[in-house]
């Protein structure tokens, strides 16, 4: 079976593995991180098999929708690949992908580097800014039931990954604890340039956001 087929397959099966998902973390998210990612890939020396696979299956089973438990996602994208299969070198690196992609508050050292990582990472980051970033911030707020904003709980910049994972802070101080950061986070100068432009929405957003809160505008 060669590339195309199986990244046609992959996609068939996430859009339909997902299709009850939180809409932050939806088929759609998955197309846009894959799309970013191809689009990045073209101005990388990566292999582009496993940057398409890695952004395909990134999200298959978040472990903020499973308890935690960040096991599940490798453990199904594995399975996947190997039925269909895969070459196990390509397999046990998309699977280093998915277990290193997350932010996890950003303070969590990444246990395994690849430029098709920084890739894929970079595109997952770019889907969490700008217009749709903003979006989807406050659609999974609305899903935990979290505040807009409380100005008497500040964000916490300083937050262990366990921490970060149990944070029930108002939406607005995800944007301080991880959206702002994003910026300076790319790896790649195709993301930095893309990053540049909706972090510079947000701050606008924000300024908006609490003009209207205070009664300013």
């Amino acid at each position: 079976m060669n590339n195309d087929n199986i990244i046609n397959l992959t996609k068939a099966f996430v859009k339909d593995t997902l299709v009850h998902a939180e809409g932050g973390h939806d088929w759609f998210h998955t197309l846009r991180v894959y799309n970013n990612a191809v689009l990045i890939a073209k101005q990388e020396p990566v292999n582009l098999f496993i940057v398409q696979l890695g952004a395909l299956l990134h999200d298959i089973a978040d472990s903020k929708f499973h308890d935690g438990d960040e096991t599940i996602g490798p453990k199904i994208a594995r399975e996947f690949l190997f039925k269909h299969n895969v070459d196990s070198t390509i397999i046990e690196h998309v699977v280093q992908i998915i277990e290193n992609i997350s932010f996890k508050g950003g303070n969590e050292a990444q246990n395994f580097k690849s430029r098709e990582l920084d890739v894929v990472q970079d595109a997952d980051r770019l889907d969490a800014i700008g217009a749709i970033g903003i979006a989807r911030c406050f659609n999974y707020g609305g899903f935990k039931n979290r505040a807009l904003y409380d100005p008497e709980i500040k964000p916490n910049l300083n937050m262990s990954k366990e921490e970060y994972k149990a944070s029930t802070a108002p939406t607005i101080n995800h944007f301080y604890e991880k959206l702002l950061l994003l910026k300076d986070r790319m790896h790649t100068k195709t993301a930095q340039k893309v990053a540049t432009e909706r972090h510079i929405y947000m701050t606008q957003f924000l300024n908006q956001f609490y003009n209207e809160w205070n009664g300013l505008k």
